[in-house]
């Protein structure tokens, strides 16, 4: 590609443009994590059930979109390389529909269930549209294992920025904008984070290059799907997505109920918050220094340990406001090491796919990732809904009731405990590591023979 070849850009410049695709995608991410649900149940006064089903319905519809847009990816063929341009192209699309999804219509109650449907899949459709690039696009920044994991940090750093920005100011802005009425308050704010998510993925978009260029094949969707049932180290990454996003999204959407309801203590839930995306910063940058004593599996695992040791701190904190903190802590560390692995695997399977077919499927492997999360998120964010309607939750009490408060702690502590236990066991048939060094001098030594012919 011309543009590769007369405009190079230096690794931090690249480092940073790939990272802040991120950043911009969390300023949403994140409003969407944390207090959709409660947009939803406490301020559109949808029924906790009926939400319960959408969640389920829409995901699952979010999923297949995925995989179109995965497909398309591989299809691609510009002058700006393949993934870049959904990038460019998707970032006004996810602004716009964020200030929709958050928005509450002068309408009937059913009304309103229908249009938090309508707007909450197009909400979905254009986040694929800017997240799967991310995703698909590392493999062809650069073929060196450590960089990516170097890029895949930059990623998780600038991610945990953007989460930071909303954990600790998206409350305050949506109080201080709406003066009393939340509805107003979190319009304004949905305005303010979208506008500057569009600026993010434009300065993203003009401040990486695809350099590494793959010889593919024509596969038809089918043929690519059926090719990653025969990828181990992918079958066991995608399973270890459910675990990981399905954890996180239920922890999040719980945050708010969790500490307003069963702590009761509403200046807990903008800091716990806040810890929960800020300390994972700490713990990314220290990633690529902690991938060189030990495997990307490893410290996978001694996250997940770690983020369940801080969630029953929690637990047995009670209301002691200095434990609480502490087992926020420690789960946030946990989350995040789980976090820095999480992005630096995942174009491992890739590599593996390619070295074992010759095939490069880089854009269907992340729509079928990002179907798979959305199936976990969809369940996770359906299970919380649930719960919250087995528990008796009644949005206009001030006190719940001793039932409702033990399906929040659920939604909280338990549920994101068996996730973890679930990525431990997954990561136990998880040897990719071992290989992967062989894989990368072999994948070299083909792409260098490609070159000379």
């Amino acid at each position: 590609m011309n543009e590769k070849a007369n405009k190079p850009i230096g690794k931090w410049r690249q480092r940073i443009g790939y990272g802040s695709s991120d950043f911009a995608c969390n300023l949403i991410w994140q409003m969407i994590s944390l207090y959709l649900l409660y947009f939803y149940t406490n301020v559109m006064h949808l029924n906790a059930a009926a939400v319960s089903v959408m969640f389920l319905v829409t995901k699952v519809i979010d999923g297949i979109s995925d995989l179109i847009v995965g497909f398309l990816i591989d299809k691609t063929n510009t002058k700006w390389g393949k993934s870049r341009p959904w990038i460019l192209f998707g970032a006004i699309p996810f602004g716009i529909t964020s200030v929709l999804a958050f928005s509450v219509p002068d309408i009937s109650q059913t009304g309103m269930l229908i249009y938090a449907y309508v707007t909450y899949i197009l909400l979905s459709t254009s986040y694929t549209i800017v997240n799967i690039p991310m995703a698909s696009i590392l493999p062809a920044l650069s073929d060196d294992p450590r960089e990516r994991t170097v890029l895949a940090s930059c990623r998780t750093f600038f991610s945990s920025i953007g989460s930071t920005v909303v954990s600790a100011f998206a409350l305050t802005l949506v109080d201080k904008f709406g003066n009393g009425n939340e509805a107003l308050g979190f319009r304004i704010v949905m305005i303010l984070f979208g506008v500057i998510g569009c600026l993010v993925f434009f300065f993203c978009f003009f401040n990486t290059r695809e350099k590494i260029t793959v010889q593919t094949e024509k596969v038809s969707l089918k043929a690519n799907i059926l090719s990653l049932l025969h990828n181990k180290p992918w079958k066991l990454f995608a399973l270890n997505i459910v675990w990981f996003f399905g954890g996180y999204v239920i922890q999040a959407s719980a945050v708010i109920y969790y500490f307003t309801y069963v702590v009761q203590n509403t200046a807990l839930v903008q800091i716990v918050a806040t810890i929960t995306t800020l300390v994972p910063i700490v713990t990314n940058l220290c990633a690529p220094f902690l991938v060189k004593l030990t495997s990307k599996r490893n410290l996978m695992t001694i996250g997940n340990i770690v983020h369940i040791a801080g969630l029953l701190m929690i637990f047995f904190g009670d209301t002691n406001v200095p434990v609480l903190i502490a087992g926020a802590v420690i789960a946030a560390a946990g989350y995040g090491l789980k976090g820095s692995m999480h992005f630096a695997m995942q174009p491992d399977p890739v590599d593996y796919g390619e070295w074992k077919s010759g095939v490069n499927t880089a854009g269907t492997l992340s729509a079928v990732n990002g179907f798979i999360g959305k199936v976990g998120m969809a369940i996770a964010s359906s299970v919380g809904a649930a719960l919250l309607a087995m528990g008796g939750f009644d949005e206009y009490a001030a006190v719940q009731t001793a039932t409702a408060q033990n399906f929040i702690t659920a939604m909280y502590i338990w549920v994101p405990v068996i996730m973890n236990i679930g990525s431990i066991i997954t990561m136990a048939f998880y040897d990719l590591d071992k290989i992967y060094p062989d894989i990368i001098r072999e994948l070299d030594e083909r792409r260098n023979a490609q070159c000379r012919k």
